[in-house]
């Protein structure tokens, strides 16, 4: 029973962060477009992605999973792991999105909601963070942060 709470603890702290996380994400992507224009929108993806994941490797080890090992060679394993991970994320991701504008016609759709414009680009970013989500979850759950007891230090 404790087990379970644990575990619904966790996930719902996961989604929480992983939702601020998104927003960041979105929010630097987007801002990063504006400022240097829309064409540059892979370059900006990457950047935007940075920023996210400096912010979920705090949130992640933090709150979510709980890592309370401050070890310098810990830390450093868990940063290169964590980073290694999201950037088996990213090399599904940006192909993804070149895939869904380029090829895919992504950029046909826009509407603007509320003044803010839902480009083709980021419906594109929206369908693959669902992705990205599921799988950096598995990396953080089951390696990167995997408890003690079930990994091999």
């Amino acid at each position: 029973m404790m087990k379970n709470k644990e575990t619904y603890k966790e996930l719902i702290l996961y989604v929480f962060f992983g939702g601020l996380t998104t927003l960041v994400n979105f929010a630097a992507f987007w801002l990063l477009n504006r400022a240097t224009g829309e064409e540059a929108y892979l370059v900006n993806n990457a950047a935007a992605w940075v920023i996210a994941v400096v912010f979920a490797y705090i949130t992640n080890k933090l709150w979510v999973f709980e890592s309370k090992s401050r070890k310098l060679r810990i830390v450093i394993k868990e940063v290169f792991e964590f980073f290694r991970a999201r950037v088996v994320s990213l090399f599904g991701d940006e192909p993804g999105r070149w895939l869904l504008v380029e090829k895919m016609g992504f950029d046909e759709f826009s509407f603007t909601v509320f003044r803010f414009d839902f480009t083709g680009k980021l419906i594109a970013k929206l369908v693959l963070a669902v992705i990205v989500v599921i799988l950096n979850y598995f990396f953080s759950k089951c390696i990167i942060f995997a408890k003690k007891e079930n990994r091999k230090e």
